[in-house]
């Protein structure tokens, strides 16, 4: 391929795409459905290829990458007008907390784990899960969360008022995690497995096991989630 050709499959490739992206919208971008995330990989395909591979022509690479933006915007049309259309290509919204419980069966749904679900709550400066009302899953891939009430902006802190209840601890840390104990985490916060039994006894549970989450609060209290919490 000669200097020239290849220096206009680039320019032509870069027009291509940059019109595109403005025509498809900024949703294209924002949000990365599975959708999106398949056209977004299709279109950089036949980009890359349109300026390396000699046995793409100009014209057909024009073609290609034009004929999939259409697709793209015709399948962005149907998800406006059909509901149905639009929960196939984009799916719906997953609830992973719902009145401060977990809900595992939406975590697995999710592909979420645990630590994975905290590391989001931490893009909200969410730093502790007993502080969460609900949380959900969106689409896109983000999370979108709700303080309880207690939490939410017009709080005690905003009237100048101090909290009766001291923090022992500088923040929230995971103790039990799927039925297994962190015994690290309980020495760093000089607490043992006796605690920790009395605890989960007066929560009415018998056993580690049952057990999805647990998380020392900043106050000291223990945060527990029990396994198999169901959606009603």
């Amino acid at each position: 391929m000669e200097i020239t050709e290849l220096v206009l499959r680039i320019v032509i490739s870069f027009i291509i795409l940059f019109a595109l992206a403005r025509i498809m919208g900024r949703k294209e971008i924002s949000q990365m459905t599975f959708f999106n995330f398949i056209s977004a990989i299709a279109i950089g395909t036949i980009a890359g290829s349109l300026v390396t591979s000699q046995n793409l022509s100009i014209r057909n690479g024009i073609i290609a990458l034009v004929g999939w933006a259409v697709f793209t915007l015709i399948m962005g049309f149907i998800d406006i007008k059909s509901k149905n259309a639009r929960k196939l290509t984009t799916g719906d919204p997953l609830i992973v907390i719902k009145n401060g419980k977990i809900m595992e069966d939406s975590l697995r749904s999710a592909r979420l784990d645990i630590d994975s679900l905290n590391a989001l709550l931490r893009q909200k400066n969410v730093f502790a899960i007993a502080d969460v009302d609900y949380a959900i899953f969106e689409t896109s891939g983000k999370l979108s969360v709700m303080k309880k009430e207690i939490k939410q902006s017009a709080t005690k802190g905003d009237m100048n008022m101090t909290s009766t209840v001291p923090n022992v601890h500088p923040i929230a840390t995971e103790v039990i995690s799927d039925g297994t104990v962190n015994r690290q985490n309980l020495r760093d916060l000089n607490l043992d497995m006796n605690w920790l039994e009395q605890q989960t006894n007066q929560a009415g549970i018998k056993s580690f096991s049952q057990v999805f989450y647990a998380q020392v609060q900043p106050d000291g209290t223990l945060y527990i989630d029990k396994k198999d919490d169901v959606i009603r």
